[in-house]
């Protein structure tokens, strides 16, 4: 059996990864161009775990100029099983204040500014986004979360947006 390497996006003001030990830096090359930044890799509590800032070390992408795919090439190059991405966003609904950890299992892509996917000029494929997030994943996160006494909530649908229009 494959041993799972845990990878995580640090969102916006999340640009290290607090427990993370015997760490590493890591400069991985992908064909899809630069990521976001040097990975750190390490462990947390006996589990392999490789960390990438998603806007780099003190914000310098903006959500338009990071390059999505080369960030997820150079997570999998670096031998990544499980991927969990942090995002510092809002919410429209009351019952779920700031500091509530939602564990989304839809997603719903405006973007317009990227590409949005490594398909393409000459290889066509078709990917099913029925349900696009690992239950068994989600279930790990929810317990890890509820040990340390953040509230959750469990489904909610992830808006991927660029632009003036992010915070209306």
């Amino acid at each position: 059996m494959t041993r799972a390497v845990l990878g995580i996006i640090g969102g916006s003001g999340i640009y290290d990864l607090p427990g993370l030990e015997k760490v590493r830096r890591r400069r991985v090359r992908s064909p899809w161009g630069e990521p976001s930044g040097a990975l750190r890799v390490g462990e947390i509590a006996g589990m392999p775990v490789v960390f990438l800032a998603r806007h780099d070390e003190g914000h310098r992408l903006s959500p338009s100029d990071i390059n999505y795919r080369a960030n997820i090439d150079v997570l999998k190059r670096a031998g990544v099983t499980d991927l969990v991405s942090l995002s510092a966003c809002g919410s429209f609904k009351e019952e779920l204040p700031p500091g509530t950890f939602v564990l989304v299992d839809q997603f719903v892509d405006r973007t317009f500014n990227r590409q949005s996917s490594f398909f393409g000029k000459g290889c066509v494929a078709h990917v099913s986004m029925a349900h696009p997030v690992s239950p068994r994943l989600r279930i790990h996160l929810a317990a890890a979360a509820e040990a340390e006494g953040i509230a959750i909530a469990r489904g909610g649908t992830y808006v991927c947006m660029e632009g003036p229009q992010f915070s209306t």
